[in-house]
């Protein structure tokens, strides 16, 4: 059975506290015109799948009761930064099997100011659901005293530093090229144009890694409305999008095993779901022409290059340098502006990203369109860990 996202919506992200708004407030805002662009009423939802990691136990409920009191079933998902695609996945699944013919993904953040920590519980770092992967950090790198999320990526970064050569400059030309890109997207949190002297020359929060290569935690929502080729022909919604393939792995043995922060940050489980996506929907890299990537940290756009096949271990930094990833370049990559520049309320993000490759492929992007997109994919990861590949195609 296809599977259609016939609605997607999102509020602009903003920095924390400088909007005054709930979560309620954020989802009504980007739910109600989800369901607005796919021509339907909340009333035609069967069920939704609602996600988030900073609000409190049946957050979704609350957010959802803005849309409508209907009684349906509200699944509350919390998938550190893989979140929103998780919903979305709920509802992929539930339109798939046969469950549902409408299926409501929501995500939404509201967040506080400053870098995140490393998901201990009050502090007990013992009870992270992170430790295991802090401590391969701490075992090769040490522990220093920088952000634990900064310092397990920067980690990374050194080693693929250290392993092929990549250089500085090659990571902060991810940085440039995504706020390059925000400046066309008023939904972004930051639409600042950065060249990569700038991005080299701001503060240093973890090296290699400066503050301009770091995403910003921030406040939003993003939405989607999931229906099937049944719902789709009864209603006939334009705009349609099909969700051709998607996949979500989990950590393995592979993760800890080489005692790599490469693999300890997800590059093996981006691999594998990308390789599951791609079977499922009968295409490769090759076909793709819009790429939404998890780009948390610069860093993590060049492993994702080389996770998704875009180049061999090692190439991404001459890749992004090459300008292969921009306007003009094989694919455009992050034309929003990725999490650096457009924001990332961890619960939305996945579901920010599949709302740009919607416009993307629909040809609704205004500045930021991508001549002839027709194949979008979103990549969305969350340490601890989950990684979620989703490719999306014009009807």
């Amino acid at each position: 059975m296809k599977v259609y996202v016939a609605g997607v919506r999102m509020t602009r992200f903003e920095k924390p506290e400088t909007r005054d708004w709930q979560y309620w407030d954020m989802a009504r805002e980007a739910g109600g015109a989800a369901l607005a662009d796919a021509g339907i009423t909340y009333s035609e939802v069967e069920q939704v799948a609602v996600g988030y990691c900073f609000q409190p136990s049946t957050a979704g409920q609350r957010a959802a009761y803005e849309l409508g009191l209907t009684g349906v079933p509200v699944y509350n998902l919390n998938n550190n930064c893989a979140t929103g695609s998780t919903a979305l996945m709920l509802a992929r699944q539930l339109v798939e099997g046969g469950v549902c013919d409408c299926v409501l993904a929501l995500g939404f953040e509201k967040m506080k100011r400053g870098a995140l920590g490393s998901g201990a519980d009050g502090g007990d770092f013992a009870t992270s659901p992170v430790a295991r992967h802090y401590g391969v950090m701490a075992a090769r790198h040490g522990f220093e005293q920088t952000p634990p999320t900064a310092q397990i990526f920067g980690d990374a970064a050194r080693e693929h530093m250290e392993r092929y050569g990549t250089t500085e400059a090659q990571l902060a030309a991810v940085a440039a090229k995504n706020h390059r890109h925000s400046a066309h997207n008023p939904n972004a949190q930051f639409q600042d144009v950065y060249e990569v002297a700038d991005v080299l020359a701001a503060r240093t929060v973890h090296r290699p890694l400066t503050k301009l290569q770091c995403s910003p935690t921030s406040d939003g929502a993003a939405a989607a409305v999931v229906v099937s080729e049944r719902f789709a022909e009864r209603h006939g919604p334009a705009g349609l999008v099909e969700i051709a393939g998607q996949a979500m792995t989990t950590d393995t043995e592979e993760s800890f095993a080489s005692g790599s922060c490469i693999d300890v940050v997800g590059q093996p489980m981006s691999r594998t779901a990308a390789r599951q996506a791609y079977e499922k929907a009968g295409l490769g890299i090759d076909d793709v022409d819009v790429v939404e990537l998890h780009d948390c940290f610069s860093v993590n756009e060049l492993l994702t290059y080389e996770a998704l096949g875009m180049c061999a271990p090692g190439e991404s930094g001459e890749l992004v340098e090459s300008g292969a990833t921009t306007y003009g370049g094989r694919w455009v990559v992050n034309p929003s502006g990725g999490l650096i520049s457009k924001g990332h309320p961890l619960g939305a993000t996945g579901l920010a990203q599949v709302a740009e490759l919607a416009w993307q492929v629909r040809g609704e992007a205004g500045e930021r369109q991508v001549p002839g997109a027709r194949v979008g994919l979103a990549h969305n990861i969350g340490l601890g860990g989950a990684a979620v590949v989703t490719l999306v195609r014009a009807v």
